[in-house]
């Protein structure tokens, strides 16, 4: 399976007013990534901080995705709130629109949506929610690729009606056997070479270890190392350094259709 190239993204732009994930986190992630996902004001963010991330992206060269999640700045978006799927996918309406004019304020266009958090993961399992969102990403834009994780509802969903999707390896998140990733609101501090190792062998042999200690395979077009990540900045130098090391370029995703 060894690849040429492979998308780094990063969930990014999560500070809210004064506060933020660190100082100079976000100055530090954006020159190592090719895909960032901005939040869009639910979960995180705000329009001063949208706009400086955007500018950052766009200095960069860096691609920008929009980041919606739920209603939920006291949670940062990891806590499930039942609403229905419609309001649900009108609240990612919401936040793309919000992004994609700060991006076309800069003369760029989105790149992709990736959802955050516990929205993410309803997505992954809810037909009805994953249903209604395709449906409305597609009337946006068709082309607009939906990253997700391998194997979940919301690429089967997207996948058959012929949207791109980009499926993601999360760097920085255990799996389960199941090949889905063990959601947590609290990351414990990782070892920046052991990710980095982690990361290698998925692009090279499509396989990662789970909780329980089997091996399985994994499929994906994009590796992810979320900012808020203990040492996410050390870990993300460790990621390019091994690929470089081994010949796997940094660079936007090609997605993946049927």
């Amino acid at each position: 399976m060894h690849r040429d190239s492979v998308d780094l993204n990063s969930d990014i732009g999560e500070g809210f007013g004064v506060w933020s994930i660190g100082d100079g986190v976000d100055e530090a992630i954006m020159p190592q990534i090719s895909s960032a996902n901005i939040a869009a004001g639910f979960h995180a963010g705000d329009p001063c901080t949208i706009a400086r991330t955007v500018a950052m992206a766009r200095e960069f060269g860096v691609a920008i995705g929009v980041h919606p999640g739920y209603r939920d700045l006291v949670g940062f978006g990891r806590r499930a709130i039942h609403s229905s799927s419609e309001e649900l996918v009108n609240d990612v309406i919401y936040q793309c629109g919000a992004l994609r004019e700060f991006a076309r304020l800069h003369g760029l266009d989105l790149s992709h949506v990736k959802l955050h958090g516990a929205l993410y993961m309803h997505a992954a399992v809810d037909e009805a929610f994953a249903t209604g969102l395709v449906r409305a990403v597609r009337l946006l834009d068709a082309g607009l690729p939906i990253y997700c994780m391998a194997d979940s509802v919301i690429e089967r969903v997207a996948r058959t009606a012929g949207h791109p999707v980009v499926r993601e390896f999360y760097a920085d998140r255990d799996y389960d056997n199941s090949g889905s990733i063990v959601f947590s609101r609290r990351v414990r501090p990782l070892e920046p070479r052991e990710i980095a190792q982690k990361v290698l062998r998925a692009c090279i042999e499509g396989r990662v270890v789970t909780t329980d200690g089997r091996d399985i395979a994994i499929e994906f077009e994009s590796v992810c190392v979320h900012s808020d990540t203990p040492h996410a900045v050390l870990i993300l130098t460790a990621v390019r350094e091994i690929l470089a090391q081994h010949g796997i370029a940094i660079q936007r995703a090609v997605p993946r259709m049927n």
